[in-house]
Formats: structure tokens, C-alpha cells, sequence
């Protein structure tokens, strides 16, 4: 059962229960515009020894939103050399290998990163809710025309990921995040 709330500062008390844990994993799913990145800025910013892990940053392309979430498990979240393939964008590829340290916290943030496997490594699951309308125009307040073009593909594929996974019901706490 997950608790409702509306402020990162109740969201990072709850992060602060797990200072001092080897490896404190948190996970931040919800859909696109829904306010994910910006949570775990704010996070990120109160929690320097945390390493940010986007979605953004390894989605191969616009079809690669269930490819993404299981490279969460299988490479971000692994006990041994943990990381990522960031994919180049503007080439369509694969781009380099980001390592992470597997001592430090990791806050994994985007749409895919909470499913049942990732969530059996985790901490904490957190969802971010907004309802369809305000997050579309938020997404592309914030990435434009590049992101207007794909918009029907990518929410297919969250829909997808939601019936599949049930991210919300496997999250801890669901949040409302105003905007910065």
C-alpha cells in the first residue's frame, strides 16, 4: 500500500531513513511531464554521495522504453560493475559506458524504472502522478517539437509498461510534483 503525497520535503524524509545503508537504492517511475526528473534533481541536490541515473540517458531511441527498464536491473542495479551504455540520440546508437560506484546510493529515475525485479532490489519505489494533460503539456513545454513528434509512440509503450508492471502499486509513496 503506498502513501500519498505532495512535497519533496516529505519524500526526503523518507530517503533520510536510509542514510548510512550500503548501496540505498530509490527508484522514481511515473509518466512522461509527471514530474520525475524534477523530484530527483531535488533529491540529487540533498543527497550528494547518491549517484542520478536517468532513463533519459540510456533509452535506446523512441521504442525503447521496455529495453531501458530491463537494463535497469540487469546493469544499472547489478552487485558487480554496475552502469550504463548511454545512447547517443542525434546518431542512433549506443554511446559510452557510464560506471557507477556499487558502494555509493543510486536514485534511478524515468518511466520503466519501477517493475517487480527492479523493485526486489530497491528501497524505496516512488511514483510520480499528474493527470495526462498537464504532464503532456509539461513534457513538451520542456522538450518541444523533438518530443511532440513521438508523443502517441511513447505513451503506447508507458501504457504498456503500466498494465505489464503496475508501477504505481509497487511504489511506496505517490507523488504530486508542482512544478520547480
Amino acid at each position: 500500500m503506498s502513501l500519498r503525497v505532495t512535497s519533496s520535503a516529505q519524500v526526503w524524509q523518507a530517503v533520510q531513513l536510509l542514510a548510512g545503508r550500503p548501496r540505498a537504492v530509490v527508484l522514481i517511475d511515473g509518466g512522461a511531464g509527471s514530474g520525475k526528473t524534477t523530484l530527483a534533481g531535488a533529491l540529487a541536490r540533498r543527497w550528494p554521495e547518491a549517484q542520478l541515473v536517468s532513463l533519459d540517458a540510456f533509452y535506446p531511441g523512441w521504442d525503447g522504453l521496455a529495453e531501458a527498464s530491463a537494463m535497469v536491473v540487469e546493469l544499472v542495479l547489478r552487485p558487480s560493475a554496475p552502469g550504463y551504455r548511454r545512447w547517443d540520440w542525434e546518431r542512433a546508437r549506443p554511446a559510452q559506458w557510464v560506471a557507477l560506484d556499487p558502494s555509493r546510493p543510486v536514485l534511478v529515475e524515468g518511466c520503466g524504472a519501477l517493475t517487480p525485479a527492479s523493485r526486489a532490489l530497491a528501497d524505496l519505489a516512488l511514483w510520480c502522478e499528474l493527470d495526462e494533460a498537464e504532464r503532456r503539456r509539461r513534457a513538451l513545454a520542456r522538450d518541444g517539437a523533438s518530443f511532440e513528434a513521438h508523443w502517441d509512440q511513447w505513451e503506447a509503450q508507458e501504457a504498456v509498461h503500466w498494465r505489464l508492471h503496475r508501477p504505481r502499486e509497487l511504489a511506496d509513496l505517490v507523488v504530486t510534483v508542482s512544478q520547480p
